[in-house]
């Protein structure tokens, strides 16, 4: 009698000299849930206290990509039933992020197919991230409801000129080649090179530097051509670089090009209400002193989405019915009031996150 094994939706193992974390749910893109990120966090205090491993290796199972994000449905349901699971693995979820940038050892992602929200959290912080030909790199928040999170402010703000602005308000998705120009990746090796460049990085010298790895990889780069983004620098600094959504919608419509057109278009279906607070927060991140600060105005922000409207319906949307048809409370930009926006900048003492260290 032939018994199945099921294999958990997280691997944790060492290979070689690297400790492997294969996120394992391939049929949901290997959507990251509440457990599965208490794992990351065991996996990290596990492997760093391991002489014996000289680096850490993260990627995803199957063919679609990394991490498609959060358990959406898992959050979805919990909000619609008034239970506490978004302020629970948000919390989590955000000290291990913040935990990622600060990881002793090399932290290689390899960041192939879809890397959407919660997988850019595990991803986009490390010290060696690597994109690729199929590489599709996304924060689509403002589409459920929700702004960029997982750090994700600090890691916008951090692109040259307005480039994050622009992926953040359109949840456009980034190439590989836009991904490394918007500084949320560092090298471009293609699919193809993979398993050689991995069985490289398994056998990597007991106790290697970052810079080691750095050589490890260096012998797989390649040099992609520019992206859609990178190619329209000048447009999205000229439009995206006003402090209001109003602002920057008139920029847009005054703008003649068809780039400028299809941005505009694609913000108008978004939650209004997240195109401003994703602004907001945006702005302040521009000026914010570490991404521990981001993550804290981040969490304060994802507390007031569990409770929101906006947050069930874009999912609803999105995922569960999937009619692409989200009805937005408020509907418009002009109705979306700075008391709404506040609420979501209330100071939240009693919830606030404690960063390890």
């Amino acid at each position: 009698m032939n018994i199945a094994v099921t294999e958990p939706d997280l691997i944790v193992r060492r290979e070689g000299s690297a400790g492997v974390i294969r996120l394992n749910r391939p049929k949901a893109i290997n959507a990251l849930t509440l457990e599965m990120t208490r794992g990351i966090d065991k996996a990290l205090d596990e492997f760093g206290a391991d002489p014996d491993v000289a680096l850490i290796l993260v990627e995803g199972a199957g063919e679609r990509g990394l991490c498609a994000g959060g358990d959406i449905v898992g959050l979805y349901n919990s909000a619609r039933e008034g239970g506490d699971l978004g302020p629970v693995f948000w919390r989590e979820e955000y000290i291990v992020n913040a935990r990622i940038a600060k990881y002793a050892k090399p932290y290689v992602a390899f960041m192939d197919g879809l890397v959407m929200g919660g997988g850019v959290g595990i991803a986009g912080h490390g010290s060696h991230r690597i994109v690729t030909d199929k590489t599709k790199i996304a924060m689509p928040e403002v589409g459920i409801g929700f702004f960029p999170d997982v750090g994700g402010t600090w890691l916008l703000t951090r692109a040259p000129g307005e480039i994050g602005t622009y992926f953040a308000l359109t949840a456009e998705i980034m190439s590989g080649a836009d991904a490394i120009h918007a500084r949320f990746a560092d090298l471009y090796v293609p699919t193809s090179r993979w398993a050689e460049l991995r069985q490289s990085l398994t056998d990597a010298p007991r106790g290697a530097s970052g810079d080691q790895v750095s050589g490890l990889i260096a012998r797989f780069v390649e040099t992609p051509a520019p992206g859609p983004a990178q190619q329209n620098q000048a447009i999205i600094d000229r439009c995206f670089a006003g402090d209001t959504i109003e602002n920057i919608f008139a920029a847009l419509e005054r703008d003649d090009s068809d780039f400028a057109a299809a941005a505009l278009k694609t913000m108008r279906t978004k939650s209004p209400t997240s195109l401003k607070v994703t602004l907001k927060l945006l702005r302040q991140a521009r000026v914010a002193r570490s991404l521990e600060e981001c993550l804290v105005h981040e969490y304060r922000a994802a507390l007031q989405v569990f409770v929101s409207e906006d947050f069930v319906e874009g999912v609803r949307a999105a995922v569960i019915d999937k009619d692409r048809n989200p009805k937005w409370r408020p509907a418009s930009i002009a109705e979306v009031t700075p008391e709404i926006v506040d609420r979501y900048f209330a100071d939240r003492d009693a919830q606030e996150l404690k960063f390890p260290g």
